[in-house]
């Protein structure tokens, strides 16, 4: 809501960017910092716009993983890719229904990243017709998912498949770990920070869209990062063991 005479100003602006300006007028008006619905307003917001900043650089420990060691051994492609497609739809199922960018902000950010590591995974196997097929291929299916080409319900039945493209593409890495017996390339930093962006984003979904297919996407997302997570601190010791023989052979 815009700001009225009453209310001009930088700061009562920048505030009334995030929250509407009847919470603007509790909080910094009346002084009112417990009234129940601004504060779960409040809340929503700031940990969307946390999640989304967060997101410009959740991926970024793992892509440097990849650079600095130039292998994405460990890293399941197609499960990549399975969550690349998750991401992507919930990318376009939230700009085609007009939902406020902190309610989805960090879907464009982990796109960007999460074919990066797709890409880099295929670069360092030195197959290079495979790295330009699949950054064309995806920047092409986004260009038509987002173009407004695509009509809204057949966006929600792509929405409706991210539960079980979620639990897939994790169950995926999470074989791949297991057959392993370690986690090879695999960025705790990056795992950990998706497991805590996932379980915000129940809350700020619920509160901010009312959307049930979104939220029970990030539920799914909460409880498949959650079991990455937990392979790799049970193989911790394992990954370390693997990444020391590994740098040894390229010395």
């Amino acid at each position: 809501m815009a700001a009225n005479s009453t209310h001009e100003g930088t700061f009562p602006w920048l505030v009334m960017l995030l929250l509407p300006e009847e919470c603007y007028v509790e909080f910094f008006e009346k002084f009112n910092f417990l009234d129940g619905p601004c504060l779960k307003i409040a809340l929503s917001k700031g940990l969307g716009v946390g999640i989304i900043v967060g997101s410009v650089m959740v991926k970024l420990p793992q892509i440097i993983k990849i650079l600095m060691s130039k292998s994405g051994a460990g890293i399941n492609v197609p499960a990549v890719t399975v969550e690349l497609m998750a991401i992507s739809f919930t990318w376009a199922y939230a700009v085609a229904n007009s939902f406020p960018f902190s309610a989805w902000g960090e879907a464009l950010f982990l796109a960007v990243q999460t074919s990066c590591i797709a890409a880099l995974c295929f670069y360092f196997k030195e197959q290079m017709l495979q790295t330009i097929l699949y950054v064309v291929g995806y920047i092409s299916i986004m260009w038509a998912l987002l173009s407004g080409l695509v009509p809204l319900h057949i966006l929600a039945m792509l929405q409706g498949t991210n539960i079980a493209s979620t639990i897939l593409s994790k169950l995926m890495q999470a074989t791949t770990n297991f057959n392993n017996g370690h986690t090879g390339q695999l960025s705790a930093v990056t795992v950990f920070l998706l497991f805590l962006g996932s379980i915000a984003r129940i809350f700020t979904t619920i509160q901010e869209t009312g959307d049930t297919m979104m939220t029970l996407s990030y539920v799914a997302a909460t409880a498949g990062n959650g079991l990455v997570a937990a392979q790799v601190l049970w193989y911790w010791k394992r990954t370390e063991e693997f990444v020391r023989l590994q740098g040894k052979k390229k010395e």
